[in-house]
Formats: structure tokens, C-alpha cells, sequence
């Protein structure tokens, strides 16, 4: 399929380049759309362990285009409107349910829906020069835009999301870091050679146990304490019978790295 993205898998690395540089890889319609298409196959492709997103040159994604978004949503009905932003909010529904973990190299300005498809992403590693903004109150919209109002406060903490949902106000990596948006903050030349070490050594794990990882803390963010230790007792069990259970313990007593299978 074609996108309007660089779009490429090699050794179980997806790696999506968001790629109109000239505007800040700002998004259109169709580059929306692809996403949450995309993410929802990439569950069922066997060949991508693990997702890489990042954006051309000097941005990650300054969020949607002005002018191929903001000035013809103007003249959308109602219906439209919760068409275009329930299509937005799949984007992110989708990268959080995908049983494969995702990385964001973010290397400048995510901003507005930039900002939450980074912070949809499992891990965020940040240039130096990366900045955030969660700009959809300064375009008189709420600050709660594709799930940013669920996941923001439980990467930062309450307080510190409603700061940044309220104002808009532009952070910076040092400032990401200290929020805990960020896992790790690296020099601009050495984003993506850190982003691909990240991704080959998750590429080389056990493929299912990170799925379940994933997915089990998707699930107990809301869940009480018994159930938690529960619901992941279940889970643990069951990997128990998996086949990279059996292979870490044959690599572990023959002292060789274990090549972990998925199953």
C-alpha cells in the first residue's frame, strides 16, 4: 500500500517516517486515516515486532495542517466533525491495543496531535532539540483531544496535565524529562541510533511476553489490586506453558543467549 509516510520493515522493525518536512510533518486527513489503518494491520503482520515512529528532518509532527485540516473543518456539519475526530482518537485506540510495543524517536516540535500520537507510543526517546505543546486550547478546542486527557495525567500526574492541557505552553526535552515524558533525552545525532538499538533488542525478545506486558498494563491502569495480582497471575501462568519459557532455561543452563521464538 502506498502512504503518504516513509514506510519500512527490516529484521522486525517497522519504521514509519512521518514525511512533510515543509510544514512540520503536520497531518492531513489522509495521513490520519492511514495511521489508524495501519496500526490496526500491523497486529495481524507477523513480520513487525516492534513500531518505530519518527518525523523528516527538523519536526516530529506540529500536528494537524492548518489549512488542509483547521480551514476545511470549518465547513463541516456536526456529523462530520465526530466522524473526523472519533478518526483521530483510533489513531491513538489503535498504537495503545497493539500487542507490539512502539517507540517514538521524537526529534523536534510534537505539538497538538503530535504530541498524543507520541505520548501513544510505549516509549518516547527525545532528541535534544524536541519540544512539546498541547495546543488545542490555544485554537479555542478542549484541551482533552485524542486521549490526551487519559493518558497524559498518568505519565505526569494530575496536576502537571491540566498545566499543560490549560495553556499550551511549549516544554522542552530537558523539561519533558523531568515530567517523565520522556525515557531518555539523547544529543540530536544520536536519536535514532539509540531509537534503533531500543527497537532491534525489543525485536529480539520475547515476542508474546511483551504483548502481554503491554497489554496488562493497559488493563490495570483502572483495575483494583486483587485484581491486578490476579489478572496477571492468570497471565504468567499461561506464558509458563509457552515455548520462550522452556528456551530461556536451555540457553541459561547451556550459558548461551537465549533466541526467543514468540510462542
Amino acid at each position: 500500500m502506498a502512504y503518504d509516510f516513509l514506510y519500512e520493515v527490516d529484521a522486525g522493525v517497522a519504521s514509519i517516517t512521518l514525511n512533510r518536512p515543509a510544514v512540520l510533518n503536520a497531518l492531513t486527513f489522509e495521513i490520519y486515516a492511514q495511521l489508524r489503518d495501519l496500526f490496526a494491520a500491523l497486529q495481524h503482520d507477523d513480520s513487525v515486532k516492534v513500531v518505530l515512529i519518527t518525523g523528516k528532518e527538523r519536526a516530529f509532527c506540529s500536528g494537524g495542517d492548518v489549512e488542509e485540516i483547521i480551514a476545511k473543518l470549518l465547513k463541516f456539519d456536526a456529523r462530520g466533525h465526530l466522524d473526523f475526530t472519533r478518526m483521530t482518537g483510533a489513531v491513538v485506540r489503535n498504537m495503545r491495543t497493539l500487542g507490539k510495543p512502539i517507540i517514538a524517536a521524537v526529534n523536534g516540535m510534537a505539538a497538538g496531535a503530535g504530541a498524543v500520537i507520541a505520548l501513544g507510543a510505549d516509549l518516547r526517546i527525545l532528541s535534544e532539540k524536541a519540544r512539546f505543546a498541547f495546543l488545542f486550547t490555544k485554537v479555542g478546542l478542549a484541551g482533552a483531544d485524542m486521549g490526551a486527557a487519559y493518558l497524559l495525567p498518568k505519565i505526569v500526574g494530575l496536576g502537571r496535565a491540566l498545566e499543560l492541557l490549560f495553556f499550551g505552553d511549549t516544554i522542552d526535552a530537558a523539561t519533558a524529562e523531568r515530567y517523565g515524558i520522556a525515557n531518555r533525552v539523547v544529543p540530536p545525532d544520536q536519536l535514532m541510533t539509540t531509537a534503533n538499538e531500543w527497537a532491534r533488542r525489543l525485536a529480539e525478545g520475547p515476542s508474546m511476553a511483551l504483548a502481554v506486558t503491554k497489554h496488562l498494563v493497559n488493563n490495570e491502569l483502572n483495575m483494583d489490586l486483587a485484581s491486578a495480582i490476579e489478572n496477571e497471575a492468570q497471565a504468567q501462568a499461561l506464558l509458563m506453558r509457552g515455548e520462550d519459557f522452556r528456551i530461556f532455561y536451555e540457553a541459561f543452563t547451556s550459558k548461551q543467549a537465549p533466541k526467543f521464538r514468540g510462542r
